[in-house]
């Protein structure tokens, strides 16, 4: 079967590349839009703090999750639906817009009242009837590549939501699994470059997942940008030591703002403005 006959998402087919835009905010197009946020949110002053914190460095969008897919059963799962209360907040006291992550279709209707952009994390990649179901909606959506899956297997479930009817999809690259035990997974860097040779869509990186170091952060965000990224999702916590998830690959909002400035300075030799 010809590819390029059945497929939306490949760059023959769209040889312009797409600009997802959300309420004044946009990815793709020269820029170099910066998601930041805890790992999953905890309660409301973890919350605004760090909301606050992030903007001040120049983040457009606040992660934030309130549903945690988790290997063990006895890890933190998320504050649920007490969560949107949470979002709601941020949306009042700051400019952010607000990302969150999805795991069920059944979901989707109180999620697209409160967030501007939905997240299909790694785990789900493969959930062709979440991918759908998502896809029906018209909010934008992050979708993050599996840690073993090829850029065809990416590009193709990000497919399922472009058939669907969703072209508003940002595509994330946070790190595959391989034999290296040092990291948490292996940033694929060299996906940005090569996807942007083969779809039209805009395409961020979680240095934060990527590395599941903090020490590593800061020089993967860095390479993000060099290799020619439209934008980041980074973990950030105002107490990364008590995190309930993932502390140990969250900056501290000091380490946000240091990465920010750097960013900001090297944006303009690569094109691209923050």
């Amino acid at each position: 079967m010809n590819r390029l006959e059945h497929t939306r998402v490949y760059k023959e087919t769209n040889q312009e590349s797409s600009i997802v835009r959300i309420n004044g905010v946009q990815f793709g197009g020269g820029s170099f839009t910066v998601i930041a946020g805890p790992c999953a949110l905890e309660n409301s002053e973890q919350v605004l703090a760090t909301a606050r914190s992030v903007e001040k460095a120049g983040a457009k969008v606040l992660r934030g999750s309130i549903y945690k897919p988790r290997t063990s059963p006895y890890s933190f799962q998320g504050v649920g639906r007490q969560g949107l209360e949470f979002l709601k907040l941020v949306k009042c006291e700051t400019n952010l817009l607000v990302e969150t992550e999805i795991l069920l279709p059944s979901q989707l209707e109180f999620l697209t009242e409160y967030v501007d952009i939905l997240r299909i994390g790694s785990r789900n990649m493969d959930n062709f009837e979440l991918l759908k179901e998502v896809g029906k909606c018209s909010v934008p959506i992050i979708l993050k590549r599996n840690m073993s899956s090829t850029l065809e297997e990416f590009l193709l479930a990000a497919e399922y939501l472009l058939n669907a009817g969703n072209e508003n999809v940002i595509l994330c690259e946070r790190g595959i699994r391989t034999f290296e035990t040092y990291t948490r997974n292996t940033l694929d860097l060299m996906a940005v470059p090569a996807l942007k040779e083969l779809t039209h869509l805009p395409i961020i990186v979680d240095p934060s997942h990527g590395t599941g170091k903090r020490s590593l952060v800061l020089p993967a965000s860095r390479a993000a940008l060099a290799v020619g990224a439209d934008g980041l999702i980074v973990e950030v916590h105002p107490n990364p030591d008590q995190a309930k998830s993932d502390g140990i690959q969250s900056l501290h909002p000091s380490e946000f703002a240091t990465l920010m400035t750097e960013l900001k300075s090297a944006a303009p030799i690569y094109h691209k403005t923050i």
